[in-house]
């Protein structure tokens, strides 16, 4: 395959993986109302995906150990981003906590430029500029200081940054296959939701039977295919692709878990929300202009 195939095929992965992500809060909040909350669904969706790709690392192992330090610890710190992600759902608004997550080009970007050395473009500081004002304007909506106000805010804040760290490591220094990269993933938001858990809600002990077996399946499911399949397809992309280039491409996620969101769980943004919002799709924009005006040379 060419090099611009298979950029183009990684960037189209990345966004369809974004769109398919806007669905997922569905199924965690579905989680949660049956008995499992707090960051025990994720967990129990975490565990499941591991699950079902630990004959990949059985089969692989020499693989995972041969990788190194520095790239299992970037995969697992993007499972544990994934995991602070998910559980916001729980404690937050989706639109909102999608939002927050998605500062992650502004923060790939401080980190290529400070922590890798890498040449940053002019349109991408305006880029920074942008969505920080977003993030600023979005927040004190309200009349208040412009800081998180929830768990779930704080965690997607968090998630966010911490997924760029990850996909600048991916990036420098993972050469994982996609399901054992998925594997390590989903070990990182094992452990992840294993610390939040106990310490966000009290281990479910009642009403768990009455759903028992409609949520097995609903946990099996997520981790398979969002969790496994998906997150396999993005590991493979992901390597491929600029982590500012990433972070744009899963932007089709605030799209779609907006709207979703609006339709089914009658969410809607007020005005200074839509705003600030909007400040941040534009510093995605912003981001990734300078990559389309210079050509390939630009993503390397």
């Amino acid at each position: 395959m060419t090099s611009d195939r298979t950029t183009l095929l990684a960037t189209a992965i990345v966004f369809a993986t974004g769109a398919f992500w806007g669905f997922y809060w569905i199924p965690v909040r579905a989680v949660s109302g049956m008995g499992l909350t707090g960051a025990w669904g994720t967990l129990a969706i975490a565990a499941a995906a591991g699950l079902l790709l630990s004959p990949v690392a059985v089969v692989r192992w020499r693989a995972l150990r041969r990788a190194g330090g520095v790239a299992l610890a970037s995969i697992a710190l993007g499972g544990a981003a994934f995991a602070l992600y998910s559980v916001a759902f729980v404690y937050g608004r989706v639109a909102i906590v999608i939002l927050l997550y998605f500062l992650t080009p502004v923060w790939s970007t401080l980190i290529g430029r400070y922590v890798m050395g890498w040449h940053t473009p002019r349109m991408r500081i305006v880029a920074i500029v942008a969505g920080l004002m977003g993030l600023a304007v979005m927040l004190s909506a309200g009349g208040t200081a412009p800081i998180p106000r929830s768990a779930g805010e704080w965690m997607s804040l968090i998630a966010g940054l911490l997924w760029s760290v990850s996909t600048t490591g991916i990036r420098s220094r993972s050469d994982l296959r996609p399901p054992e990269a998925a594997f390590v993933f989903a070990l990182g938001a094992m452990v992840a939701a294993g610390l939040l858990a106990p310490a966000l809600a009290p281990l479910p002990t009642e009403g768990l039977a009455r759903h028992a077996g409609r949520l097995l399946g609903i946990v099996i499911a997520t981790g398979g295919i969002w969790w496994a399949l998906s997150i396999a397809a993005l590991m493979w992309a992901t390597v491929r692709l600029d982590p500012a280039r990433v972070g744009i491409l899963l932007m089709s996620e605030v799209l779609v878990g907006t709207l979703s969101a609006a339709v089914l769980a009658d969410e809607h943004l007020r005005g200074l929300e839509l705003a600030g919002g909007a400040l941040v799709l534009l510093a995605g924009v912003l981001e990734v202009w300078p990559v389309r005006r210079k050509g390939p040379a630009a993503a390397d």
